[in-house]
Order: structure tokens, then sequence, then C-alpha cells
């Protein structure tokens, strides 16, 4: 019986969905795809070159936005060969151990997002609520390592995932409904007993995702808290104005994220395309959106972005 199910184990593959029912048109869905791929590659790369570059930019904001950049730029080379290759050259099978892979990639870096927002929102109320000593307390070298715990805290608590999905059998063809693997998607398609993994998976989204929003949002109290303690009108705005590149970064990546996790639980009933179109939503839209929010709200950042192009 244990040869038979190894025998399942090494021949299943798992296929990727692309958009249902609009299988004709996927060479023309790539374009957009494609496109917004190259945009957030090359917008999150100028971000870390002119940051790297620029000295007057090695301040504790610019440090945490270019950190930001890394994990979109991660999170955008782990999505792009299945994604891609299925809308392009319809290439839909992906082996197990390929599956393993990019799940722990996508899931490690989405998790080190969440951190750096986090910490970006650390960054904001710092800077808003003891401006004098901004510099002091947030140092480079402290920056590195908060950097660093978050980094090793989301791949440590993903490590795990793809040992445990490996002891499972797969003893079918599996359709999966994005073009990309993720945990929750790959676990409903094994055969075996997934109280295990999913009690995991539960503790892992509980103690990184949503930890991280509690205490984002736990900052943002804190900040309007100081803000309406400020009492000209126009500091108050300043104070403000300088959190809305990061508010819209938050909301960027954790609303798909409740969105999803809404219609998996309350609407089971709608269409099934809807959980698709907002899966693309999640890990293609933030990454090309970032950059942009950034620099056009980063007068220094936009400035220097300018004149890279005009020389």
């Amino acid at each position: 019986m244990s040869a038979v199910n190894d025998t399942n184990f090494n021949t299943a593959v798992f296929l990727l969905t692309g958009i249902p029912g609009q299988e004709e048109i996927h060479l023309w869905i790539s374009i957009p795809f494609f496109l917004m791929y190259v945009i957030s590659i090359l917008g999150n790369s100028l971000i870390l070159f002119i940051i790297k570059t620029d000295p007057t930019l090695h301040e504790p904001m610019y440090i945490f936005l270019s950190m930001l950049a890394v994990t979109d730029l991660g999170l955008s080379i782990s999505t792009i060969p299945s994604t891609l290759g299925l809308f392009l050259f319809n290439s839909r099978e992906i082996s197990l151990d390929a599956c393993f892979a990019q799940l722990f990639f996508i899931h490690s870096f989405s998790f080190t997002e969440s951190s750096v927002l986090l910490l970006m929102a650390f960054d904001r109320f710092v800077a808003i609520s003891n401006p004098l000593r901004y510099a002091s307390n947030l140092t480079p070298s402290r920056i590195v390592k908060m950097g660093l715990l978050f980094v090793l805290r989301g791949v440590a608590v993903i490590f795990p995932l793809p040992f445990l999905l490996k002891r499972y059998q797969y003893c079918r063809t599996s359709v999966l409904s994005h073009c990309y693997c993720i945990n929750q998607e790959v676990m409903k398609m094994a055969c075996s007993d997934i109280t295990v993994s999913s009690i995991y998976g539960l503790f892992v989204t509980i103690s990184t995702v949503g930890l991280d929003s509690l205490l984002i949002l736990l900052s943002y109290v804190m900040i309007l808290k100081t803000v309406l303690s400020i009492t000209s009108h126009a500091e108050r705005l300043r104070a403000l104005s300088t959190c809305v590149s990061h508010f819209c970064a938050v909301l960027l990546f954790y609303t798909p994220v409740l969105g999803l996790s809404v219609i998996h639980r309350f609407m089971k009933n709608s269409s099934p395309l809807l959980p698709i179109l907002i899966g693309y939503v999640y890990l293609v839209f933030p990454l090309l959106m970032n950059p942009i929010v950034y620099s056009v709200k980063s007068k220094h950042l936009c400035a220097r972005i300018i004149r890279v192009f005009v020389k």
C-alpha cells in the first residue's frame, strides 16, 4: 500500500488556473500582467537604486521604504514564472516540489511585507510623537536589526509548511484556483488528513498578519491621539500628510486579504470568479502601486526620480 501511495505522490501534479471561461483570450490577458510586472520591477528597482546612491535619503523612512521595495520584488519574482507561463504559453502543470517552493517564497515575502508595514507604522509614530529624537531613536543599525528579526520570523513560521504538505498523499491531478500556489489551496488537494497543517496555517496567519494588523491599528490610534494634541491646525495636517503613503500601502496590502477571508467564510455562494480576481489583485496590484504612491507623495524621492530621467 505504501508503494502505491508513493507512486501516486510522485506522479501527481497540480494544474494551475488562469481566468475560467476566458481561456481563448489568455494571450491578451497576459499583456496587462506583463506590463504590471515590468512596471513593478522597474519601479521598485529604481527606488532601491535612488535610495542607495543618494546620501540625503539615508533616513529611517527611506530605509524602511527600501525594505518594502525588496519584499515587493521578491513577491514579483515568486509569481512571474507561473503567471506568465500560464497566460503566454498555457503551461498549466506544476510539479509538487516547484509548487511547495513557490508557496514558501510567496508566504515568506507576504509575511515579511506585513512586518515591514508594521515597522513603517512604528516609524511614523516615532517621527510624529518625538521628532527631535527621531534620528537618534531609529539609527540604521537598529533598523537593520529589526528588519532582520522580522525576516527571520517570516521565514521561520512558514518553513515547516512545505514539509508538512510534502508528507501528504496527492492521489489525483488537482486543479488549483489560481496561477500560483498558496498553502490554503494546496492543503485542500491532499487525500490525507490535513488537520495539523490547517491548525498550523491558522496559527501562522494569526501570529503574523493578524498580529501585525492589530499593532498597525494601535499605532494609528496613538498617532491620531498625538496629532489631536497639536494646537496648530497646519501642523496637524502636516503631521497627518506624512502618513498618507503608508496608509495607502496598508490598504493596498490588507484590503484584498480581508476581502478573500470574508468571501471564503461568509459568501460561499458568490461567483467563483470573485475570489480569483481578488487573489490576482492581492499579489499584483500592491506591487505595482507601492512605488507609484511613494514616488508621488515623497517630494525628495519624486525630484530624484525626475532627475534620473531628465539626465
